[in-house]
């Protein structure tokens, strides 16, 4: 039994250009869901047994009041929330206290700050103090995530985050998108299960794709492409996340077992970040094409 949770791309339009950001387009074309659709998509979802919606893409508070109409309609579904922001808005304390209480009176659950030395080229430090210290007063459950490629550079932004107590979770820069163009530096990891969870994306073109992170960048093979909501329902594109057996693989098993399943030589493996690993076997054909030729029980059968 799946617990059905999804990313909800109401718009990819966003105030700041990131030299990280999985957008990869230089002049983005602005995608927009309209009010009364996304409405009537919470609806359906939770009809289809959704318990988590998490509002991301673009900056979501670009739409201040629809993100409200929004989250208000969870709440009247049960529907446990949480927005993922860059904190531009947050510009003083009481600004965002002001806002942060609005969206706790209409159910908001909980607070994803985005942060990094690229986010905060464009976004003071501070906002995400203020974004913070709005959560805790207003009773609003938050975590910062801060954006990483664990070098030398990060240590001054991770270091305000622990001088001001604050709640972050480090999190690995994805290589694609603007950032696919970023020297890479050579890893060797321990030779994990590299698990995912795997939780859905809705774009705002009603595509739904598997996974929330770079699954949508897949363009060889549009492996995790679930199809749309203009010619399915959401309960079928859930159903299609659950019941593919590579994908309940890449939970399972995780992608270091698919990996070497493929033929890859471990010396090879761990020298891949994960979303990386997961691009070089599913966004291929070639390995693509072998892996789906095996992924009943003779692939499964290849764990410990």
């Amino acid at each position: 039994m799946f617990m059905r949770n999804i990313a909800f791309g109401y718009s990819t339009r966003c105030n700041i250009k990131c030299a990280h950001c999985v957008a990869a387009e230089e002049t983005p074309d602005y995608k927009k869901m309209g009010l009364a659709k996304a409405k009537e998509i919470i609806r359906d979802m939770a009809t289809a047994g959704v318990t988590g919606i998490s509002f991301t893409a673009g900056e979501p508070f670009f739409y201040y009041d629809d993100l409200l109409e929004m989250v208000n309609l969870c709440r009247e579904h049960n529907i446990y929330t949480r927005i993922v922001t860059n904190s531009s808005w947050a510009k003083t304390p009481e600004k965002a206290e002001h806002m942060l209480k609005t969206l706790k009176q209409g159910g908001l659950s909980q607070l994803r700050m985005s942060y990094s030395r690229w986010h905060q080229q464009h976004v003071p430090r501070q906002n995400v103090l203020n974004a913070a210290h709005g959560c805790i007063k207003t009773g609003i459950s938050y975590f910062i995530s801060f954006v990483t490629d664990f070098s030398e550079k990060d240590d001054e932004y991770e270091q305000f985050l622990r001088d001001n107590y604050l709640k972050f979770f480090p999190e690995p820069v994805i290589y694609a998108g603007r950032a696919d163009a970023f020297d890479r530096k050579a890893i060797r990891t321990d030779y994990q299960d590299n698990r995912c969870t795997m939780n859905p994306y809705l774009a705002p073109d009603l595509s739904m794709y598997a996974c929330c992170d770079a699954g949508s960048h897949f363009n060889n093979t549009e492996f995790f492409l679930l199809g749309n909501l203009k010619t399915n329902s959401i309960d079928q594109l859930f159903s299609i996340s659950e019941t593919t057996p590579l994908f309940n693989c890449i939970r399972s098993m995780g992608i270091t077992a698919i990996a070497s399943f493929s033929g890859m030589k471990a010396r090879d493996i761990i020298t891949y970040r994960k979303c990386e690993l997961c691009k070089k076997l599913f966004d291929s054909p070639e390995i693509l094409k072998t892996l789906k030729n095996a992924d009943g029980l003779e692939l499964q059968r290849w764990v410990r």
